[in-house]
């Protein structure tokens, strides 16, 4: 057994709540164990320069950590006048998964901006930032297709992402910081509910790690994913009933 007494294949206690803010078009706050991130999508009718004229729209995403969210005083990037390699690396992650499973030509030329705050870490910031931003898109693309019926319903998938790591010679699913700092092994892992992946990050932070090893790791990713998917699908209920059926 685990810290709070989980099995080595079972995710934290995870709470969604919906409509956390008032003006964004989708706003969740997701707390996975003790880490805890609020998440936006705002929606504008354009598109970036690239895409113009193409009929087709755009997802992409900032991440941030509070100064606070941390046990010492995370300094503001505005302090450093750019923003740090980790929260870019985070960022385009969000953004790919998103685009990954939305058929951004079904969404037509609109840019629907992803924030994702971190206002409390305990671990799994980039993985909690992915679910909760993905049911903060759903909300958000609701309220558009309740406005004007979309042809084709653009979400095509559910995505959700995990942590997995090898602390003490056992593989963990979803480490909280605790795990993590002493993991010889740490994998992020997105995923759909259809079982593809979409992004695979890992890493043998003390030594390398065989294929065997990596098997095993992507064995409990997909275990943990599963978890995830169900919860996504309680929170949404019947606005979800439209993922993956490309109705409109």
């Amino acid at each position: 057994m685990r810290l709070n007494n989980r099995k080595v294949d079972q995710v934290r206690p995870v709470k969604i709540t919906r409509n956390f803010t008032k003006y964004a078009e989708g706003s969740v706050l997701i707390e996975v164990g003790n880490t805890k991130v609020i998440c936006t999508a705002s929606i504008e009718d354009r598109v970036p320069a690239f895409l113009k004229g193409k009929g087709e729209g755009w997802i992409t995403a900032e991440y941030n950590m509070l100064p606070r969210s941390t046990q010492n005083r995370k300094q503001r990037d505005i302090s450093k006048l750019k923003v740090d390699g980790r929260s870019m690396e985070i960022q385009r992650i969000i953004g790919r998964s998103l685009r990954s499973i939305v058929d951004l030509k079904a969404l037509g030329e609109k840019t629907i901006w992803i924030d994702c705050d971190v206002i409390q870490a305990d671990g799994g910031t980039r993985t909690t930032s992915i679910t909760g931003a993905f049911i903060a898109l759903v909300d958000a693309i609701n309220k558009i297709h309740k406005r004007k019926n979309f042809s084709v319903y653009p979400i095509r998938n559910f995505v959700t992402a995990i942590s997995v790591g090898i602390v003490n010679s056992e593989v963990l699913v979803d480490l909280c910081y605790e795990e993590d700092s002493k993991a010889s092994v740490d994998m992020n892992i997105v995923m759909t509910d259809e079982g593809e992946f979409i992004e695979i990050q890992g890493t043998g932070e003390e030594k390398p790690f065989s294929r065997e090893m990596l098997n095993e790791l992507l064995i409990y990713a997909e275990k943990g994913c599963k978890q995830m998917i169900e919860i996504e699908k309680n929170c949404l209920k019947m606005d979800a009933l439209r993922i993956g059926t490309g109705e409109n």
